[in-house]
């Protein structure tokens, strides 16, 4: 954790949410004038798109069948870690870029799937911002979590976030649902084993909760949208949270513990917003406040 060198994670499962979470910092950083350093986890992947797939078919033939980047062996954990020091300790750090696709990878000359050359960042930034699977992580030899100043939670409930995954894999990445759904059997026990623990770890959960039926995801039409769903917002640390401000500025939301608030999904980004822009403002303040002295 760092004063003058803020960091802020944002950690989430494939499918979960977590670039719309990053949509909705942007607009606070860009209404704040304040210039963050963006990182994408999957750049902190171990295997390119090609090499993961010559991974998993060692690893399987060697009896693995479970090999997943949601687990720590397909990641490159202990530079995430070093990452997140470095910048605390001096705003500064290594970083990458994962292309996904022949949009992202036509400007560096380079195929899909692949990665771009790692590089110092640029100085100036005011804070650092990761969004992706290992923003909580923690091993018997890795700590991600503890040099996150301010780390958040994206989860809906895991048939949603199938129902998430299948779509955009199916009508985005041309992927069968046969293939969507050995994915997902394949990821299930790094899931349950480094994804959902750094969910205790951080300080702010969003859950995504619909209100229609998915009980069957992989028969599901349509993904539900915000509107059709409520979001349950959990603070580790409800000291200082202003609820009744919170509560008249989110209507129709109620709290159903002393430290959640159930708001309507279509509220998710305001109430982001209206919760994280005076924590953002806090850490500026601390900034400056350390820079000066």
């Amino acid at each position: 954790m760092s004063i003058k060198h803020p960091v802020i994670a944002v950690t989430g499962s494939s499918g979960a949410g977590t670039t719309t979470v990053l949509q909705s910092f942007a607009n606070v950083f860009r209404r704040e004038g304040i210039a963050a350093q963006i990182v994408e986890g999957d750049a902190f992947h171990r295997y390119d798109r090609l090499g993961m797939r010559a991974a998993m078919k060692e690893a399987e033939a060697a009896g693995n069948r479970n090999f997943s980047h949601f687990g720590p062996e397909a990641n490159l954990l202990e530079e995430l870690e070093a990452l997140f020091r470095d910048y605390g300790e001096g705003g500064r750090g290594r970083v990458r870029k994962y292309l996904h696709d022949h949009e992202e990878a036509k400007p560096y000359g380079q195929d899909p799937g692949t990665f771009t050359a790692w590089e110092d960042i640029p100085p100036g930034s005011d804070l650092l911002f990761y969004e992706g699977l290992h923003g909580a992580a923690k091993t018997d030899t890795v700590d991600v979590a503890r040099h996150a100043d301010l780390c958040i939670g994206v989860v809906p409930i895991v048939n949603l976030e199938w129902i998430q995954k299948l779509h955009r894999d199916q009508r985005c990445r041309g992927y069968s649902q046969e293939a969507v759904m050995d994915t997902i059997l394949r990821r299930m026990p790094d899931y349950v084993a480094h994804i959902c623990p750094q969910f205790s770890r951080t300080h702010v959960n969003f859950q995504r909760v619909p209100t229609v039926d998915t009980s069957n995801p992989f028969i599901a039409r349509d993904i539900p949208t915000p509107d059709e769903s409520f979001v349950v917002i959990r603070f580790a640390n409800p000291r200082g949270i202003d609820f009744p401000w919170l509560l008249g500025m989110l209507s129709d939301s109620f709290m159903s513990r002393a430290n959640t608030i159930v708001a309507p999904g279509g509220k998710m980004g305001l109430a982001m917003q209206l919760i994280f822009t005076p924590m953002i403002l806090q850490l500026m303040d601390r900034k400056r406040r350390a820079l000066a002295a």
